[in-house]
């Protein structure tokens, strides 16, 4: 289940940066991870968060806006870091209370230490970052060779989110005009005590090229798929229409059932509640209960789309096959896969819709009625 942020909590992601030491033809941000963006993963890390202000280069602003306008506010940054995390405070207004911020370079930031941030301050830290301690010996350098060594105690690897209260850090920022290795080292010069909080080692920041195969490494590591399996028979009766995959197609016979009988739709939601081991339609929707007499199959597969979404999975695609002699579905297939397009809100290039017929063998050969079967895949975001 998304994280969900306390009210007043809002989130800042920055990536105005260039990132040329990551090498490539794009800013680091922009390149490609597990077929997304990197920083596609570090917002989706902060979709539970009511406010989200993004702060992009004003060369990449058009970009941003054609792939995230309306789920984050966007903001074009500054010259330093600096800069561009008061540009996007100022954009939070008044609203906010506490503000994580976040390096849009960081896409594998997990739910477990955004969450430790958010503990810290709402039990009353000012300010709070989560920080891997060092463990390997520290060396000083010159030349290619070691000229020293240097103490380890009490140093730590700052990462982020970095959690404050909204008007502290605005004023740290409005006061201490020069940029700065990170916030925490703008709140500490205004006397602000930060929390340390947990961090991890997969936390890492994109920087070189060899960080960026690192997070393929960690992504397809941590990858969760499902596949789900639905079936589901209905049989002809009287009537002058079936409804199959949400569309209404003239026949000469009805289906049997306690809904709408729409039996591509039933295998579908099936085949979703089956990747989350969730049971079947008639565990969620008992057809002991009279309210579901007749009723619309959309609200079964909406209820297993939003499932999903609230267990962390997205729907990567969707299968259907219709299994008839009659009514023909191929006229009708892109209609269908629409339907189900705007019913699990997912686009219609992943929802595929085809028929078969039994070679007029079995019941559904004998025109007796009509069976499908779905398969969908699930992905862990």
């Amino acid at each position: 289940m998304t994280l969900v942020a306390p009210p007043g909590y809002a989130a800042l992601i920055t990536a105005a940066g260039r990132g040329t030491r990551a090498g490539g033809a794009l800013p680091k941000q922009w390149q490609m991870l597990a077929g997304r963006p990197v920083l596609d993963h570090a917002l989706a890390a902060f979709a539970g968060f009511p406010r989200i202000v993004l702060v992009v280069h004003p060369d990449d602003m058009a970009w941003a806006m054609a792939r995230y306008a309306g789920p984050v506010t966007l903001v074009t940054g500054g010259r330093t870091r600096a800069a561009s995390v008061r540009a996007g405070l100022t954009a939070l207004g008044a609203e906010a209370t506490h503000v994580l911020i976040h390096d849009g370079a960081r896409p594998l930031v997990s739910e477990a230490v955004i969450q430790g941030v958010i503990d810290a301050l709402q039990a009353g830290a000012a300010a709070a970052a989560p920080a891997l301690p060092v463990s390997d010996a520290l060396w000083r350098g010159a030349g290619g060779t070691v000229t020293g060594t240097a103490p380890r105690d009490g140093l730590w690897r700052a990462q982020t989110p970095q959690g404050f209260i909204l008007a502290q850090i605005s004023m740290a920022h409005d006061r201490q005009t020069d940029d700065a290795a990170d916030d925490v080292e703008l709140a500490r010069l205004e006397g602000i005590e930060v929390a340390i909080t947990p961090g991890s080692e997969d936390n890492l920041k994109i920087t070189y090229p060899a960080d960026l195969a690192r997070a393929e490494r960690i992504r397809g590591r941590d990858m969760d798929i499902r596949l789900g399996n639905g079936y589901d028979v209905h049989a002809f009766t009287s009537g002058d229409h079936v409804t199959l995959c949400g569309v209404r197609i003239p026949h000469e016979a009805g289906l049997l059932g306690h809904s709408d009988a729409d039996v591509g739709m039933h295998a579908l939601t099936d085949a979703i509640y089956g990747a989350l081991a969730q049971g079947d339609i008639g565990r969620h929707f008992p057809p002991s209960d009279p309210q579901w007499k007749g009723a619309d199959s959309a609200i079964f597969l909406a209820h297993a789309a939003s499932l999903a979404r609230d267990k962390g999975f997205r729907i990567g695609n969707a299968d259907v096959t219709l299994i008839c002699e009659a009514p023909k579905i191929g006229p009708h297939a892109l209609a269908m896969s629409h339907r189900l397009s705007e019913i699990m809100g997912l686009e219609e290039a992943r929802i595929s819709v085809k028929a078969t017929t039994s070679e007029r063998l079995g019941f559904t050969g004998r025109r007796e009625g009509i069976a499908a079967l779905a398969t969908a895949t699930l992905i862990k975001e």
